[in-house]
């Protein structure tokens, strides 16, 4: 019986020791099951503390809710994971501003409007842009454009000026925005240099900051807003001469795009070239007013555009546009417009393509003819006069001859026109040959080729010496 008995204590012992295992091997399991799905009820990132360190430029913590931000150009959305972020996961949804030589092509709104007109202002350069509303003008053309500047602006209905770009100090580029800045302010004012010696640049300087807030130099890259374009400045300052220092810059618009030269020439040219920048351009304003110096092979080869513009004036006496920069955009097959013979020339964009309107046609043989000329046939009548001599009247009958004919270095030309030089100071015109021309500053020189008429009514008298 004690044998019986002493057996039973250690039997329940025994079993007492098995139950107490098998009682903490069940409370283990079920406590890691009740986990496993507590934590899968958790929605990630609520009441999780996350404690990776994330790059601090790809990703922002919410402080309150302990969410990952990632940032966009886009608005985020927002997304619900069971399983935690890795690093990886968000590295390739990170953008990093750069600097890119590569153009992005925005698709405007459906509403969005886009022109650039280039107005005939003769030798010498401007150009206004609107875009969605907002305006640019690029140079203002010379001193005597001011009063022309001034009534484009108000006949627009432009009283603020987004941007100004004076492209370099020269006066037929910035001696009219003084006129410009009279009716309209400007948010911004751009230029190669913010002194320069000359009357005109102090004008244009007292302008900027009465009207804006003074002239600003502008970095190389530097992008600028226009509405749904973008400005973006590709060079400046490329050489000691001013033309080099012209800033060159393009406008995008959807895929089209409109390139500006200034006057520069080909060392500036050149230094953008070696700066690998994207310089394609669907329009392309001609360096320098079609010189020489300007619009080389290789530049143009990068640019490739379907069309020029030269901002020239009629009979200019510089030549202007030479021949060869007619041959390589000939070469290139470009076409070109020319203010000297299609007056004020108009693009729109739809963003896709552009479409062109002039005041004035003109012939091909015309717009590639060098030197402001247009060959004309036309026929002349030359009336009977008598010429004397000692001793011999001579008379001479009228002949009608047809001649074809281009302007050269002569007064007069077979049109009817004569060439004049109007000083832009003191408003009074006078002939080539007048002595008054050889103690006039070059900067007020005027080289116009018209009717005495024309020169009056633009507020001009003629001079008491030379009676033109």
């Amino acid at each position: 019986m004690n044998d019986f008995i002493l057996f039973t204590k250690k039997t329940n012992r025994y079993l007492l020791i098995i139950l107490t295992v098998l009682l903490c091997f069940t409370l283990v399991s079920c406590g890691n099951t009740d986990s496993r799905f507590d934590e899968a009820k958790i929605p990630l990132g609520l009441n999780v503390q996350d404690n990776r360190n994330y790059p601090s430029t790809s990703v922002q913590e919410d402080g309150e809710r302990g969410t990952v931000a990632i940032s966009t150009d886009n608005p985020p959305e927002t997304t619900t994971a069971t399983t935690p972020l890795s690093s990886t996961s968000i590295s390739t949804e990170t953008e990093t501003p750069t600097e890119t030589t590569q153009d992005q092509h925005v698709v405007p709104p459906a509403n969005s409007t886009f022109s650039v007109k280039f107005i005939d202002v003769g030798q010498a350069d401007a150009a206004l842009i609107e875009c969605d509303g907002h305006y640019m003008l690029i140079d203002g053309g010379s001193k005597i454009d001011s009063s022309r500047m001034y009534t484009i602006l108000k006949n627009t209905g432009v009283t603020n000026l987004d941007i100004v770009v004076g492209s370099h100090a020269h006066e037929d580029h910035i001696g009219g925005l003084p006129g410009a800045l009279n009716y309209a302010t400007a948010d911004l004012i751009l230029c190669p240099v913010t002194s320069y010696d000359t009357k005109a640049f102090r004008d244009f300087v007292k302008y900027a900051n009465l009207k804006g807030n003074g002239i600003v130099v502008p970095r190389i890259g530097a992008k600028y807003p226009l509405g749904s374009a973008t400005v973006t400045i590709l060079g400046l300052n490329a050489g000691s001469d001013a033309n080099n220092t012209s800033i060159v810059l393009k406008v995008q618009y959807g895929a089209t795009s409109f390139l500006f030269t200034g006057d520069a020439e080909r060392e500036a040219e050149q230094a953008i070239l070696n700066s690998g920048v994207n310089l394609s351009a669907t329009v392309l304003k001609v360096g320098h007013h079609g010189s020489d110096t300007s619009t080389t092979y290789p530049f143009l080869r990068e640019i490739m555009p379907k069309y020029a513009v030269i901002s020239v004036g009629k009979g200019n006496s510089y030549g202007h546009p030479e021949d060869n920069p007619l041959s390589r955009l000939r070469d290139a097959d470009v076409t070109v417009y020319r203010t000297d013979l299609n007056g004020d020339i108009v693009f729109t964009s739809d963003g896709r393509s552009v479409s062109v309107s002039v005041a004035k046609q003109a012939s091909y043989e015309s717009i590639m003819t060098p030197g402001g000329a247009v060959v004309v046939v036309t026929t002349v009548t030359t009336p009977a006069k008598t010429t004397k001599s000692t001793n011999t009247t001579t008379k001479t009958e009228p002949s009608s001859t047809t001649t074809t004919t281009k302007p050269s270095s002569t007064t007069t030309t077979t049109t009817g026109k004569v060439k004049y030089i109007a000083n832009t100071n003191t408003k009074k015109f006078h002939y080539p040959d007048c002595y008054s021309v050889t103690r006039m500053k070059e900067s007020n020189k005027w080289y116009f080729t018209g009717s005495r008429d024309e020169l009056i009514a633009l507020g001009y008298s003629p001079c008491g010496n030379c009676k033109p």
